[in-house]
């Protein structure tokens, strides 16, 4: 069987998630980036250097390298003390080959040689991209770093845009048409998945495209920002983007964490924000629901070197099992248009 042209978007911990399972099975990979992010290391950076943002990239080119352990480590290394404290490594490389190559997604070529990445990274844009969020009382939420720790929820959101002209990286037009499957998050709502959608011609590639469509809904939703949000409620957010009725699929995990890690997540979060079903028996829906236990096992621990910290989620996908799930989907709809009934 041909290997499927399976492209993802999102950026930060969801998209290494993601990628750290998909990269075992036998597809080829391209994972279209957020360029919103403007928070901790990468905020400095972008500030002081005037580079693109190199967080969620770098993450994505860790989880595709298969290059050494010790590589691998190295770029995702966090200085803790002195005058680069709260700095990644891997983010002081990706802007360094910027600078050098004049171009952020030359340097992100570079950079996937160099780490020896199975797949494609593609930023979204190529342009400074400044999320700004506009409430329903007329305040704006510059950048996703406000954003982030801002309370979207209790005021309301009027609209979301970026401050400047942003157009799509033609690689990730590219990719999107050539695209099997399409697979959207997990990933921050507002901060780097809807992101990506802002750009009116990479929303109009996915309306266009003959892929199928997987959104991964979030094991948790996000104090001051998508409270109460269900499945629905996200699937219904992105399709004013790319269509109504053009997600075909969700996975949605039924899997409660175990006693202590729920626990400690509440005490972190204050209260229980995991993602309910919430959706009434035998309603009409445009998407097949793929539900499962898709929580990750392995302890999340936070770094004090890391300023943005408070704002990563210690409940996380397990990357196989999201990843099998996704094969399952796109296995399925192959085998049907060859076995038509199984008695």
């Amino acid at each position: 069987m041909k290997r499927k042209n399976i492209v993802t978007i999102g950026g930060g911990t969801g998209s290494f998630t993601l990628l750290t399972g998909l990269k075992k099975h036998p597809v080829n990979l391209s994972a279209i980036v957020s360029m919103a992010d403007d928070g901790g290391s990468t905020g400095v950076l972008r500030d002081e250097l005037g580079v693109l943002p190199p967080g969620d990239i770098r993450q994505c080119l860790v989880a595709l390298s298969d290059s050494s352990e010790m590589l691998r480590k190295l770029m995702n290394y966090r200085f803790e003390k002195g005058g680069l404290k709260g700095h990644n490594f891997g983010n002081l490389f990706l802007s360094a080959l910027e600078k050098i190559t004049g171009n952020f997604s030359e340097g992100v070529l570079r950079a996937s040689k160099i780490l020896n990445v199975k797949g494609s990274v593609i930023p979204v844009t190529n342009h400074k991209a400044t999320l700004r969020i506009r409430l329903k009382n007329g305040k704006i939420l510059n950048g996703e770093d406000e954003i982030n720790h801002g309370s979207v929820q209790k005021i309301g959101v009027k609209k979301m845009y970026f401050g400047g002209h942003v157009k799509a990286n033609l690689k990730a037009l590219k990719a999107i048409r050539d695209a099997d499957v399409i697979v959207i998050g997990p990933g921050n709502h507002y901060c780097s998945i809807l992101p990506n959608f802002l750009i009116k011609e990479f929303s109009a590639a996915i309306k266009k495209a003959k892929a199928m469509v997987i959104y991964n809904v979030n094991l948790t939703n996000k104090h001051h920002h998508t409270e109460g949000f269900t499945v629905n409620t996200y699937i219904s957010a992105i399709e004013q983007f790319i269509g109504k009725g053009r997600i075909d699929y969700a996975t949605f995990n039924i899997k409660k964490p175990s006693g202590q890690l729920m626990r400690r997540y509440i005490r972190h979060e204050g209260k229980d924000l995991l993602v309910r079903f919430g959706e009434k028996k035998n309603a009409q829906r445009s998407f097949t629901l793929v539900k499962g236990n898709f929580i990750g096992s392995a302890e999340i621990k936070q770094n004090g070197a890391d300023a943005i910290s408070d704002t990563r989620s210690f409940i996380r996908h397990d990357p196989h099992r999201l990843a099998t799930a996704i094969m399952y989907i796109v296995q399925q709809k192959a085998y049907k248009n060859v076995i038509k009934e199984i008695i």
